[in-house]
């Protein structure tokens, strides 16, 4: 009886997991919305994903024919995001720096960060993935296409 509980559970866990979608989906889903933008900098919901990209700092993004510099920190109750197009780099120094950098501070900034944000966020879009509608969150609301 009670294995068969642990099991119901292990598997309901699972299929709640993966009805969400991953956060590297939101990214793409979300540059494809706005037709490849030249940059785009927003917050998402931990509870709104499944993070697949835990530990990338700096990386790059290939949205078809674009590719991203994406900068990204966990700051809860949100992970960061911000996006700029730009030509394929080696991140890989910057990417082990802020993982440094990070760890060094605990994480202690990363989290005012985003206690912050749940007061100054002022402007939110929803994000159209193959798993539902994930709303995504922004300190203001962005120019779509500027360059700044």
């Amino acid at each position: 009886m009670r294995v068969t509980f642990c099991l119901m559970t292990l598997l309901s866990r699972n299929t709640v997991s993966s009805l969400k979608p991953k956060s590297s989906e939101v990214l793409t889903c979300y540059l494809e919305q706005l037709k490849h933008p030249p940059w785009t900098s927003y917050f998402v919901k931990y509870s709104s994903i499944e993070n697949d990209q835990k530990g990338m700092s700096h990386f790059n993004w290939k949205v078809g024919n674009s590719n991203y510099h994406i900068l990204r920190t966990g700051c809860y109750p949100y992970i960061k995001y911000h996006c700029t197009k730009r030509p394929i780099a080696d991140l890989t120094v910057e990417d082990n720096f802020f993982r440094i950098i990070k760890l060094m501070n605990l994480g202690i900034p990363c989290l005012a960060y985003g206690v912050a944000a749940v007061f100054l966020i002022r402007h939110q879009e929803d994000v159209y993935t193959p798993k539902g509608i994930v709303t995504i969150y922004f300190l203001y609301e962005e120019d779509k296409g500027s360059y700044y």
